[in-house]
C-alpha cells in the first residue's frame, strides 16, 4: 500500500447522501479502501443510564471523541493497524467489541462533522461536502430512524427540531467552507464519476500526492450541476 494513504473526508447534514457518495466512488476498488464512520467515535457513555443517554445532543461536536479519532487516523496514515470502536444506535452507546482496521491506499472519513476538526482536516487530501435540501434530508432521517431503527416518530421529530436542525445550522453547514468540492443532491453523477476515477488511480498507485486540484476542478466546472467551494 501507499504510505501515507490518500484520505477523503465526506461531510454533510443528516440524510444528505454521504454514505451513497462514499459507496459510489469506492465500489470498484475492493479492499484498497477503508471507510471510517465518524459515528463510531461517539463518546463512550457507559457511565450514563439509558434515559440519560437519550438526552445527549449527538449532533454537537462535543459528542465525539476527537482525540481518539486523531490518534487512530494518524496511526493508519503511518501504516499501523488500529482497533476501531463500533457504535450501537439502539442503546446510544459503543459496543463492547472493537474491529481491527488495517491501513489501505485510500481512507474515507464519513460523517456529519467530518470536516469540523482543523487537525483532522489537515490530514485530508480531499474534502467533500454533500449538500441536499432540508426537506429531503428530514424524510430520509424519518425513514432511517423510524423504519430501520424502530424509533418513535414523535421522538424523531422532536429531536430534529431541538438538536438536529439547530446543530446543522451552527456547526455542520458552516463546515462546508473547508470543502474542496460541494456535491449537490447527494450524488451528482459527474462529480462521482470523476472522483471514482481519482480513487481508482490512487488505489492502483497510478498517481502521486502532487495531483493537480486545479485540473480536477476544471473538469468539474465544465459540467453543469457541480460547484467549487471557491465559488
Amino acid at each position: 500500500m501507499t504510505i501515507p494513504s490518500f484520505v477523503i473526508g465526506i461531510a454533510g447534514g443528516t440524510g444528505a447522501g454521504k454514505t451513497t457518495v462514499s459507496r459510489l466512488i469506492t465500489e470498484n476498488v475492493g479492499e484498497s479502501v477503508t471507510r471510517i464512520p465518524l459515528d463510531n467515535y461517539y463518546n463512550d457513555l457507559s457511565h450514563l443510564d439509558m434515559e440519560e443517554r437519550e438526552e445527549v445532543n449527538y449532533d454537537h461536536p462535543s459528542a465525539f471523541e476527537w482525540d481518539l479519532l486523531r490518534e487512530q487516523l494518524t496511526d493508519l496514515l503511518e501504516g499501523r493497524a488500529v482497533d476501531m470502536p463500533q457504535y450501537d444506535f439502539s442503546i446510544h452507546n459503543r459496543k463492547d467489541e472493537r474491529v481491527r482496521v488495517e491501513p489501505t491506499d485510500v481512507i474515507i472519513l464519513e460523517g456529519i462533522l467530518a470536516l469540523y476538526d482543523e487537525e483532522i482536516n489537515d490530514m485530508m487530501d480531499l474534502c467533500l461536502y454533500v449538500e441536499t435540501d432540508a426537506d429531503v434530508r428530514i424524510l430520509r432521517r424519518i425513514q432511517r430512524d423510524v423504519v430501520d431503527r424502530g424509533r418513535d416518530l414523535e421522538g424523531v421529530m422532536n429531536q430534529y427540531l431541538s438538536t438536529v436542525k439547530p446543530m446543522h445550522e451552527q456547526f455542520i453547514e458552516p463546515s462546508k467552507k473547508h470543502a474542496d468540492l460541494i456535491i449537490p443532491e447527494g450524488a451528482n453523477s459527474v462529480a462521482v464519476n470523476i472522483l471514482e476515477e481519482k480513487v481508482q488511480a490512487e488505489a492502483a498507485g497510478e498517481t502521486g500526492r502532487d495531483w493537480e486540484r486545479k485540473d480536477f476542478e476544471k473538469r468539474l466546472s465544465e459540467n453543469v450541476g457541480v460547484e467549487s467551494s471557491e465559488d
